[in-house]
């Protein structure tokens, strides 16, 4: 930290973060908040200037040893620091007891500890992201004079990666993960075509649907009345904002096909939107 404030001039890079591996307990939390605690005044750095994201890979850090879930604690340790929480997929697999062989992304074991993910840090603002496919698309055959063998097996492994890779984030986005780690330049194609497909294939219903939920939310005037798709109507509206947060689709597309105005987009609560429509 001490050179990096000196070569930067005293000045973090944007979204600059400290990622804390393998954590068992929170007091493991709390003394890297210490240690930003220490630094800031040091380095000159206003006080909670220090961010951390965490890396959820231990079996302890679902299940405490005292049988509590371990990441509500972690994150009241962070004291407001912890920006994003990671699953690490093959230290969490491993420590499961899981084979190498089986250690997968898909793997059972993952989804219940991203589910339990999601239900620790839901509507506390920390972003979560999944874990990484560790089969690289990489040509095995190197060189200027392959065979036409050689070429075939190159196409192969790096299309079976690449297949993998996809099927990996399309789960990831299926279970709410619209993050997740890419170790290699070769990934990104795949994940941008995961991503941008995972919302441009249902744009056309989603749309139709948010319009039609807005609507009758609209009609839905009389004092006392409850809207009982307001839960759905919150899922479209997340279906919106994710697109557009991954570039998918811009703010001006949303409006245009939900008819719904940029405020309202916006404000990220359809609660809000039927709320303002019935006023």
């Amino acid at each position: 930290m001490t050179t990096l404030i000196a070569k930067t001039g005293g000045v973090l890079p944007d979204n600059f973060v400290v990622t804390l591996p393998k954590i068992v307990t929170p007091e493991q939390v709390r003394a890297l908040v210490s240690i930003f605690d220490e630094l800031e005044p040091k380095l000159r750095l206003a006080p909670g200037t220090l961010k951390m994201e965490m890396m959820i890979e231990t079996t302890q850090s679902i299940i405490a040893a005292d049988g509590e879930v371990g990441m509500p604690k972690m994150l009241e340790a962070a004291q407001g620091r912890c920006n994003a929480a990671h699953f690490g997929t093959y230290d969490y697999t491993a420590s499961c007891s899981i084979t190498a062989a089986y250690q997968d992304m898909l793997h059972p074991a993952c989804d219940f500890a991203r589910h339990m993910m999601q239900v620790s840090f839901g509507g506390t603002g920390v972003w979560l992201s999944d874990g990484a496919t560790n089969i690289m698309p990489v040509a095995p055959n190197r060189g200027d004079n392959l065979t036409a063998e050689q070429i075939a097996e190159n196409n192969a492994v790096v299309h079976r990666a690449w297949k993998l890779h996809y099927e990996h984030c399309r789960h990831s986005l299926a279970n709410a993960f619209y993050q997740g780690w890419d170790l290699h330049p070769g990934q990104l194609p795949t994940r941008y075509a995961a991503v941008f497909t995972f919302f441009l294939e249902g744009l056309d219903a989603a749309s139709e649907r948010l319009r039609n939920f807005v609507e009758k939310a609209a009609q839905a005037t009389l004092v006392g009345d409850v809207f009982d798709d307001a839960a759905t109507g919150q899922g479209l509206l997340n279906y919106f904002l994710r697109a557009i947060n991954c570039g998918a689709i811009t703010e001006a597309e949303a409006t245009e096909r939900t008819s719904i105005t940029l405020d309202e987009l916006r404000s990220g609560s359809f609660v809000k939107i039927l709320k303002n429509r019935q006023g």
